[in-house]
């Protein structure tokens, strides 16, 4: 679910406080992308902020829900395709959890 060793990486590239700092934009900006995603958005809307989204899990480490994003992509520009929004909202949620989890935890070093 979670690329651990990217999130080290990322830690390590930037330093403690930095980190802290790239995860609280990270998560603010995906709760509020995420939470619209549930809205019923044109599919360009939709397929622009899945877009961004995967770019931005894929520098924090959300492996699954970054594949999921470029899924859901690819299947917003193909309009006669339905975007697997829920299993997408489901899949940041619990990665969201997990990599809050860890952190509390001081498990990501």
């Amino acid at each position: 679910m979670i690329d651990w060793n990217r999130v080290r990486d990322l830690r390590s590239e930037v330093g403690n406080d930095d980190f802290d700092e790239i995860i609280t934009m990270f998560l603010e900006e995906t709760d509020a992308i995420v939470a619209r995603l549930s809205a019923s958005l044109p599919t360009s809307r939709l397929e622009s902020d899945l877009h961004f989204l995967k770019g931005s899990a894929l520098n924090i480490g959300f492996a699954s829900f970054a594949r999921l994003c470029q899924i859901g992509e690819k299947q917003a520009a193909d309009v006669k395709t339905d975007v697997p929004v829920a299993a997408i909202i489901t899949a940041y949620r619990e990665s969201r959890a997990e990599l809050l989890s860890h952190l509390a935890k001081g498990l990501v070093a």
